[in-house]
């Protein structure tokens, strides 16, 4: 079986360590456990690993995160891969630093990555990883805080979430969206 697993940011060093680019993060995370390197292909930095016996193809898109769909639509093509087996990782406003939640479906909760994709692919039924950022910014200031480096003692705590989220995605692979559901989130 084959796997889409995105995760979306921006390219850029400017953007490197931002909260808006964790996707991109786990990500690295996943490629550094099986082994796997990224190589810049068309819309995307793409690493190929194998994982129990599942093919699995990491994107980051380098499309910038509000033309996302572009570059998970293209490769969704090419290789072959059902929705049902798509999983995008994002950045999430409305969960606390650190909190991991999967879904098989849902709205975009206003994040732009999420509506081009949606938008692209026509449906909103696609797995997502939304990793908590938290929503500590004044009023009107969303902006800044997504594309802010993370603090000090989120940086800290960041490897520990980074690995939790390494086992969401390759109990997705595994273990299908359900059990994963069942078994990690609130973890």
């Amino acid at each position: 079986m084959k796997y889409l697993i995105v995760g979306l940011g921006n390219p850029g060093i400017e953007y490197e360590n931002t909260r808006h680019n964790v996707g991109f993060r786990v990500l690295d995370k996943v490629a550094g456990e099986l082994a796997a390197t990224f190589e810049l292909d068309r819309a995307a930095f793409v690493s190929y690993a194998k994982y129990k016996g599942r093919s699995l193809v990491l994107i980051k898109p380098i499309t910038f995160m509000n033309l996302s769909g572009k570059a998970v639509n293209y490769w969704m093509q090419k290789e072959g891969v059902s929705i049902e087996n798509v999983l995008v990782i994002t950045d999430d406003l409305a969960l606390p630093f650190g909190k991991l939640r999967m879904k098989g479906s849902g709205s975009d909760g206003g994040h732009n990555g999420l509506k081009d994709i949606q938008a692209t692919l026509g449906t909103n039924a696609y797995s997502r990883l939304r990793f908590g950022v938290g929503s500590n910014f004044p009023k009107g200031r969303q902006s800044d805080y997504v594309l802010g480096k993370w603090e000090k003692e989120e940086e800290l705590a960041l490897p520990e979430r980074l690995l939790t989220a390494n086992s969401f995605v390759l109990s997705f692979c595994t273990a299908g969206l359900q059990l994963t559901m069942t078994t990690w989130n609130g973890k």
